[in-house]
């Protein structure tokens, strides 16, 4: 049996793709007569068990997310993870059996405390890492580099909680290091071929599940906008983000916004009383919502996961993904010195997109 960690829409998304993108060569598929029609490929029995967050708009697309695997035929068991030590404890005996059976674990964010403990507890040597956004490129270093795991915007940064925890996350780091005869795969959309350390299997992740099952789109004139959650995580004061997003806007026709799972009210308020634009609140990961369309033509992003996903979910569409750099006077001073350069690198990474200029 295969088991899967999720703790939001995104990761649940990169399951879905996972189980139906083709074995590696290493591990031959067993497609079976409903394969032409897009079943699961890669053999065996999938579990997906959802660490449910606590905030709305995750918890929603979340919900939709489980639909549409039930959908597939995949199996989807909503954990009530949070809420203190009691909420923990509950959750590793409920799941304590299915931890005994599995034969591969998949997650999808090796920075969560909550799923480096799980895989504290796990005896299986085969584990397959899939996207949770650009993070992935951060792990992938940190792995080659043989450094601890810690997430970019937080860099620099250790408090009592992560020194608390450290334990912990050094088990977990010696689990995802492919050696001892531990199979490790890394499922990802991201360009880490040539940072991956050497033992590390790297599938790449094209969107064939989204592209078979949504769209093509209808496109409409304009440009859409997709939102970041680079206010809330610190790295980038709201002020200089509110400009940027107004002068894009002006700039390129813009009319759509498509917020980020984790924007405040508040912050959106402010965002369509001073630009005019339309907030939208997806309900699902955007690469659906904008496959399933209408989507414009041209869709601006600031360095985010979307640079890198949207051209794949949208190939052939006609759309172009454009990204805006990130001046260096919009980063907050608390943010990691990381920031300017892990940044840069999404951007400089990217395919398939066109650059822009940070607005003056």
């Amino acid at each position: 049996m295969d088991l899967a960690f999720v703790e939001s829409p995104v990761q649940l998304l990169n399951v879905l793709e996972w189980a139906h993108a083709p074995a590696p060569a290493a591990a031959p598929a067993q497609p079976g007569p409903d394969a032409a029609r897009g079943a699961v490929v890669r053999g065996g029995d999938l579990t997906v068990v959802v660490l449910s967050p606590t905030d709305p708009m995750s918890r929603g697309q979340l919900r939709r997310m489980a639909e549409l695997a039930r959908d597939e035929g995949i199996a989807v068991r909503w954990q009530e993870a949070r809420g203190g030590v009691h909420a923990v404890v509950r959750t590793v005996r409920a799941l304590g059996p299915l931890l005994r059976r599995a034969e591969r674990i998949v997650i999808g964010d090796p920075f969560s405390r909550y799923v480096q403990l799980l895989l504290t507890l796990v005896g299986t040597r085969r584990l397959t890492v899939v996207d949770d956004g650009t993070a992935t490129m951060e792990f992938v270093a940190q792995l080659a580099r043989g450094e601890r795991l810690v997430r970019w915007h937080r860099r620099g940064r250790r408090g009592p909680r992560e020194l608390l925890l450290a334990p912990v996350s050094a088990a977990a780091r010696r689990r995802l290091d492919p050696c001892g005869g531990r199979e490790v795969e890394l499922f990802t959309a991201m360009p880490v071929e040539e940072e991956a350390p050497e033992g590390v299997t790297v599938a790449p992740n094209r969107f064939r599940w989204t592209r078979s099952r949504f769209g093509p789109p209808l496109l409409t004139r304009g440009a859409d906008l997709v939102g970041t959650s680079l206010v809330e995580t610190g790295v980038v004061g709201p002020g200089p983000y509110l400009e940027a997003v107004a002068m894009l806007a002006r700039t390129h026709g813009a009319h759509r916004y498509f917020a980020h799972r984790r924007e405040g009210a508040d912050k959106l308020h402010r965002l369509a009383a001073a630009t005019g634009l339309e907030i939208v609140r997806p309900d699902l990961p955007l690469e659906l919502i904008a496959r399933r369309g209408p989507v414009a033509r041209t869709v601006l992003s600031f360095p985010s996961t979307v640079v890198h996903t949207l051209p794949l979910a949208l190939a052939g569409t006609g759309v172009t993904v454009a990204v805006c750099d990130i001046a260096p006077e919009w980063l907050r001073d608390t943010a990691s010195p990381r920031a300017r350069g892990f940044l840069a690198g999404v951007t400089g990474t990217a395919r398939h997109v066109h650059r822009l200029s940070a607005p003056a």
